[in-house]
């Protein structure tokens, strides 16, 4: 009988910690999170980890020799290859070596990657992706981040900084500061955050709107200009089309330079749906070349929260097939 090896897939977020349990085949088996506690710069973190798989194993009545790899989401400043994080400040981290401390915990070889990049490789594998060998993955939360997948691996670049669509400028000149340092960022305008911004400027403009009580009451949030636009209230249309606009001319000329087969809208604005695609893909088209958009289909994220477990576990298994 051919005993069956498990993939933990963790993502380590700033207040919370969620892990997941997969087959190698991509079965999901179970799910959970924990709390984030940041203490003892980074090891309690890395305690708890091993702790909450020990206990979750435990639980399941499986034996610890089940689970074959782990891979783990990490925020902040990494070096992929060594699993060294350089600085992480939502999680006091600094010159801390995760996948080291992770491996001596829990016995098990483990390979680390940023968020944003394995919630690509997530929906790539089990969501939206469906599999393509060419994948731009752009999330969009309170901020904007993304992944590029060519050729099924992920793109790092010369420092691991490859991906950070969410800082392409789109307002050369008097735009917003974007919490990067620089401004006129994508980021300021497309993510939750941005498109809030823009209803503050833009709402006065229509008095009649039904966020136009909201903004007096500075209550507006991402939700509710995505929500009435859906509806058809003309100012929170016009919020979104333009919103949508500066998103639609990056992400073609991303498509122009890159010819992926897939392209991904994930995070939580994402919800939006077709409310949210609709002037993304008629911006998009406008600035596409036409055999590149013939290639490249659009699609929101199908995994949500997901992504990020799923991603991890899909890198832990990669690494096990090098090892």
């Amino acid at each position: 009988m051919i005993k069956e090896k498990w993939l933990a897939g963790i993502d380590i977020g700033g207040t919370t910690i969620k892990l997941a349990f997969l087959t190698e085949s991509g079965e999901l088996k179970t799910k959970w999170e924990i709390p984030t506690d940041a203490n003892q710069g980074g090891l309690k973190v890395v305690k708890d980890i091993g702790e909450t798989i020990r206990e979750k194993l435990l639980d399941l009545n499986k034996e610890a020799d089940i689970l074959q790899a782990i891979g783990v989401g990490a925020p902040g400043f990494l070096e992929m290859e060594t699993g060294f994080v350089y600085e992480a400040i939502n999680l006091g981290w600094k010159d801390f070596a995760l996948k080291d401390e992770l491996e001596h915990e829990l016995g098990v070889p483990t390979a680390i990657d940023n968020d944003a990049n394995l919630a690509a490789l997530g929906e790539r594998w089990l969501g939206a992706g469906d599999g393509a060998k060419d994948v731009l993955f752009i999330t969009l939360g309170t901020g904007v981040g993304g992944g590029v997948i060519a050729n099924e691996k992920i793109l790092h670049g010369a420092n691991g900084m490859a991906g950070e669509l969410g800082h392409i400028t789109v307002i050369p000149e008097n735009g917003k500061q974007c919490n990067c340092g620089k401004t006129g960022c994508l980021e300021t305008v497309s993510s939750a955050t941005g498109i809030v911004q823009l209803a503050m400027e833009m709402i006065p403009d229509y008095p009649s709107s039904t966020l136009a009580p909201l903004m007096n009451e500075n209550k507006i949030t991402a939700r509710d200009v995505l929500v009435f636009a859906g509806e058809g209230d003309e100012g929170a249309k016009a919020v979104v089309a333009k919103s949508m606009f500066y998103l639609g001319f990056v992400v073609a000329n991303l498509a122009n330079t890159l010819n992926p087969s897939r392209i991904v809208i994930g995070g939580g604005v994402s919800k939006g749906g077709q409310t949210l695609l609709d002037p993304l893909i008629e911006t998009y088209t406008k600035f596409v070349l036409k055999r590149v958009g013939e290639a490249a289909d659009i699609k929101i994220a199908e995994l949500g929260n997901d992504a990020g477990v799923v991603g991890a576990a899909w890198i832990a298994l990669a690494a096990k097939r090098q090892a």
